[in-house]
């Protein structure tokens, strides 16, 4: 049996404040820390997404790779962490990501949804969650001035060398030797190493090759290296110098360009008596070169409209879903006007609209026809003009009905007013014939 008075009231409040505290009891909430909200181009962003639990979690939490626009993204791993605050500690997965901003646009780590499996406090059944996180805004610096944008390289190290296939000391004219120059870059992705400069040499054609390019991530970091290859065909006996090749990179955190720098190759190219394999070399490597631009052409992802064949599927589904919506709220706003124009053509407005189309039109026979039309839809309880206009005309109109010459436009707006005051005395009661503007 329920109590009583204040007892009754005492029972629901411990019932409120005990339904509360069970609501309370668990504590579930994702977290998104930014290492930084201001990068250069190529400087990575650590991006820390964090879920937080008054219990445990009973599955682990892995987003995998998160697309972000105009930026690279290096998913590390998840990592067990606590917080303790209010004398309580919660239990914390942490997921890393590394943001590396591809040009020079503001980007937008974007709103996740996370799905998590935690229990309640004092159960261990793991109930799933799904928590949302508010997108985070990273702002993008443009390279600094004295900067070369071409060059332009943001890393914490850099190793590079090259390889010569060949005898650099034994050139004849005609012989091609390749070079290869490796940089192995840490800190960033294989994306952003900028291509080589080969700067050119007298007498010498050079034909470069496809360059190579690979990511390697750790538990913690990632380096990246880039191989470039190039073919030089020596065309004329003599003395050649290959210049020297500088690679810069610029350090984030101790805020210095760094070179590395290759020092300039002196090949010393002999004559040779068979003259004429120098243009069968030359045709040779105009036909690699060829096949190889062909390759990498094939390589690159096809693009229509500017998007791959994924995101053009994706997009025209989402167009044909629009065009279905739209094509239902179209089909819906017309049966309603159909509706709604069906129900003024049946309705006293529209008969009340063709007589006033007649007033202005200036032809009294039409007018009085329209007018009796009108009157029909009414429902007045004695169905006659004289009825009406002593119910509810001015003295205006009363003169101007008796006579049928007088049904002009100028008695329109006088129809109007009797009509708005024969609509307001049905709206507030019924009509009979002891009202209106004179008693019969």
């Amino acid at each position: 049996m329920k109590p009583s008075g204040k007892g009754y009231m005492l029972w629901i409040v411990l019932a409120v404040v005990s339904s509360t505290t069970g609501i309370q009891a668990q504590r579930l909430w994702p977290q998104v820390q930014l290492s930084r909200t201001s990068t250069y181009i190529g400087q990575p962003v650590e991006v820390s997404i964090t879920v937080y639990t008054s219990t445990w979690f009973t599955d682990g939490v892995d987003l995998g790779n998160i697309q972000v626009d105009n930026a690279y993204t290096v998913y590390f791993r998840p990592v067990s962490v606590s917080l303790t605050e209010g004398g309580k500690t919660y239990a914390g997965i942490q997921l890393i990501y590394h943001v590396f901003p591809a040009d020079q646009k503001d980007i937008v780590f974007p709103s996740l949804s996370i799905e998590v499996e935690t229990p309640a406090d004092g159960d261990y059944v793991g109930v799933k969650h799904r928590l949302k996180t508010k997108e985070r805004v990273i702002k993008v610096r443009p390279v600094p001035p004295g900067f070369d944008e071409a060059d332009w390289l943001v890393a914490t190290g850099m190793y590079v060398s090259d390889h010569w296939s060949g005898n650099v000391k034994q050139v004849k004219v005609g012989e091609v030797l390749e070079r290869k120059v490796a940089r192995t870059v840490y800190g960033t992705v294989a994306e952003l190493i900028p291509p080589a400069r080969w700067d050119s040499t007298g007498y010498v054609s050079m034909y470069p090759d496809r360059s190579l390019t690979q990511n390697n991530k750790g538990k913690t970091s990632i380096s990246s290296s880039r191989t470039e290859s190039m073919r030089y065909l020596f065309e004329k006996e003599g003395t050649v110098t290959i210049p020297e090749m500088v690679f810069t990179y610029f350090h984030p955190y101790q805020q210095k360009l760094y070179k590395r720098t290759l020092k300039a190759v002196t090949i010393d190219v002999q004559p040779n008596p068979d003259l004429g394999v120098l243009a069968s070399v030359r045709d040779s490597l105009l036909v690699q070169q060829k096949q190889e631009i062909a390759a990498e052409e094939e390589d690159k992802p096809l693009l229509i409209l500017g998007m791959t064949p994924e995101q053009l599927a994706v997009a025209i589904l989402l167009l044909g879903v629009l065009f279905y919506f739209l094509t239902k709220v179209f089909v819906y706003l017309y049966r309603e006007l159909k509706k709604k124009r069906q129900a003024y053509l049946e309705s006293e407005a529209y008969y009340f609209d063709q007589f006033k189309k007649m007033l202005r039109s200036g032809n009294p026979e039409k007018s009085t026809n329209a007018l009796y039309r009108w009157l029909d839809e009414l429902a007045l309880p004695e169905p006659s003009v004289r009825w009406f206009v002593l119910n509810f005309g001015n003295p205006e109109l009363i003169s101007l009905s008796q006579q049928v010459q007088e049904m002009s436009n100028k008695s329109v707006k006088h129809w109007a007013r009797a009509r708005r005051l024969y609509l307001s005395k049905k709206e507030n009661a019924p009509l009979d014939t002891n009202h209106g503007w004179i008693n019969p």
